[in-house]
């Protein structure tokens, strides 16, 4: 089943980690399918803890497991019996340290200047948009890429948080500043940044990633790698009937909400 919304459906951020690096590997493989002679695409990963375990964003686990109806497992059965053949002890409980999380990104690096880094390509995690040591790397790693001369894309599907992409917002007018948001900025035309603003009712873009400046654009469906995201994560058990996390801005909430009921999956107003 594919998701009811024409471009990024706003329900999985509430499941980002997961979705986040499922769009890393998709986009890493797509476009190592395309690369010219060369060149080569590396995934890389960048590892921070995020807060301490006051924190509860802090915790994650490393595998989600999902009960979609009720009804007992033959493993309760087996769990019962071995509770009755011996007592079940007692854990000493410690506090402990915020685990590390992790974020990939993708490098595409030239072989024939030693695996030089010619493009970053990021997908922003919401982690990245807020006061703390994730937004403090990843501001760091979009300072360095450009200063180094490689060219920078920014992906941003989440809508937590403050967007700081590699341009000044102020830059853009009203009109163009959107849910979603897709920057690229090429190494060799400095001062200059090209936008893609995407609307919540728009199919999201094939974008063009620059490689070295004598090569053509690589390019980059991004809403087929949500939709490969959604399909094999099999998010179609998500509740449409309910608001997603983080609420939608007005105007989008209420073109949501039209929309899924016309889709089927809100049921629809009385009339």
């Amino acid at each position: 089943m594919k998701s009811p919304f024409p471009g990024m459906d706003p329900y999985l951020e509430d499941y980002w980690r997961e979705v986040h690096q499922r769009l890393v590997i998709y986009a890493g493989d797509w476009l190592q399918s395309v690369m010219p002679p060369g060149l080569r695409v590396r995934v890389e990963e960048r590892v921070f803890v995020e807060s301490d375990v006051s924190d509860p964003r802090a915790i994650y686990p490393d595998v989600y497991v999902v009960e979609h109806g009720p009804g007992r497992s033959p493993h309760d059965t087996m769990a019962a019996q071995s509770e009755i053949a011996a007592a079940v002890a007692e854990p000493v409980i410690v506090d402990c340290a915020a685990e590390p999380l992790t974020q990939g990104y993708i490098e595409i690096i030239d072989l024939a200047s030693g695996n030089r880094v010619i493009t970053v390509i990021e997908f922003v995690s919401p982690s990245n948009k807020v006061p703390g040591p994730g937004r403090d790397l990843y501001l760091q790693k979009q300072r360095e890429t450009i200063e180094a001369g490689a060219s920078f894309v920014e992906i941003d599907l989440t809508r937590t948080g403050r967007r700081e992409l590699a341009f000044p917002m102020s830059a853009l007018r009203p009109k163009h500043r959107t849910t979603y948001t897709i920057c690229v900025r090429r190494a060799w035309r400095r001062g200059k940044a090209e936008v893609y603003p995407v609307r919540l009712e728009q199919r999201l873009p094939i974008i063009r990633i620059p490689l070295r400046e004598t090569d053509h654009d690589a390019t980059l469906d991004v809403q087929a790698l949500v939709d490969q995201a959604y399909l094999n994560g099999r998010y179609d058990d998500l509740d449409y009937r309910a608001d997603p996390a983080p609420p939608l801005a007005p105007p989008d909430a209420a073109w949501a909400d039209g929309w899924l009921r016309e889709k089927g999956v809100r049921e629809a107003r009385a009339t």
